[in-house]
């Protein structure tokens, strides 16, 4: 059963209902979103009803739930969530929700301060609103290059800064969820962490906007079920991230489950990108798989950029270059307004 609060509720009235439900010996989850507060409720569900929360200031609607992820069902309203991402007292921020259609561009692993500026600065100009980076690079391979860490955050924090765009970055270890969550704007769960549950309570935890990537063996449920850990710790700011999953198919490293993107959207309220990338591991791959994406009702795209994918210290191959970058910003011109999305970015004209 889930609390749904209005939208101007007060912290005495969350807290009024909270203490209530406490007094009835069940326990409250409060996730705080842009535009909505949830109480998860924990315990029995005869003695909730009871206690007559509908009726409470503040309280807009009381649901039960049959699904086991109640705070990122679709069940609790029918409002698809729009999360914003690097607002603060000078930004307004990057929307990523129903109306728009946001880019999210960048290298895959940042190498140097020039090699990042200059990706930046590509993907701004291709409309990315928004700059991907890893500072830390969880690798299958353990020789592979595992990414520059802290010094990787300075420089992506310092790229961002230079060109305008919030930061999104990967986080690989609780214990560096604090420093992570100090130089970036959102915090990616990589797709090998997407079950690792003492990250999602951390990350959870930070208020800071959440990417979730979908494991490559997870099914849709296991993909929610971590979302609700991070919602569970307060924190209904998760943007979910389909980036292929493994079926018996060699072609690709992943096969793209774009069936995955409205079958989401039904389940729940998260806005939902494609990385097109890392599902094709080929550049040549991206531009279609970008238009399926957009066509299928994505929120947005997570690409791969590279001033020079040839000597890409990670997944030079699937990174895009000058010519790529501008057809993805031309389809994106494009076909965005064909399913009723804006683009927040300035996109080339083709």
């Amino acid at each position: 059963m889930v609390v749904i609060m209005t939208s101007d509720a007060t912290e005495a009235q969350i807290d009024d209902v909270i203490s209530r439900v406490h007094r009835a010996g069940g326990e409250a989850f409060v996730s705080r979103g842009l535009h909505r507060t949830i109480i998860g409720l924990l315990g029995d569900v005869d003695e909730f009803r009871s206690l007559n929360l509908r009726r409470m200031a503040g309280v807009a609607d009381v649901i039960r739930i049959s699904t086991p992820y109640k705070l990122v069902s679709r069940d609790q309203g029918p409002e698809r969530s729009t999360v914003v991402v690097g607002r603060d007292a000078t930004r307004a921020g990057v929307p990523i929700g129903p109306d728009h259609f946001t880019l999210l561009a960048g290298p895959c692993a940042v190498e140097s301060l020039d090699q990042t500026l200059e990706s930046a600065e590509m993907a701004k100009a291709a409309g990315a609103t928004l700059l991907r980076g890893g500072a830390f690079r969880p690798q299958t391979l353990p020789y592979a290059f595992h990414g520059l860490g802290k010094s990787g955050l300075r420089i992506l924090a310092e790229a961002g800064a230079a060109t305008g765009l919030p930061v999104v970055t990967e986080v690989t270890e609780v214990s560096d969820v604090a420093l992570v969550a100090e130089h970036a704007d959102m915090l990616q769960i990589g797709a090998r962490n997407m079950q690792n549950f003492g990250l999602l309570n951390a990350v959870g935890a930070t208020r800071k906007p959440v990417l979730l990537k979908r494991g490559i063996q997870a099914t849709i449920e296991e993909w929610l079920m971590a979302a609700e850990y991070v919602a569970q710790r307060g924190n209904l700011d998760i943007v979910l991230c389909e980036r292929g999953i493994r079926t018996f198919e060699s072609a690709t490293p992943a096969t793209l489950d774009i069936s995955s993107v409205p079958t989401v959207q039904r389940l729940s309220h998260l806005p939902v990108l494609v990385d097109p990338t890392h599902a094709s591991g080929r550049r040549d791959l991206v531009l279609p798989l970008s238009r399926a994406a957009i066509a299928a009702g994505a929120d947005g795209l997570l690409v791969d950029i590279h001033p020079d994918p040839e000597s890409a210290l990670c997944d030079g191959p699937q990174a895009l270059a000058g010519p790529e970058i501008r057809e993805l910003a031309a389809a994106i011109r494009r076909m965005a307004p064909l399913v009723d999305r804006q683009t927040p970015g300035v996109t080339p004209s083709p």
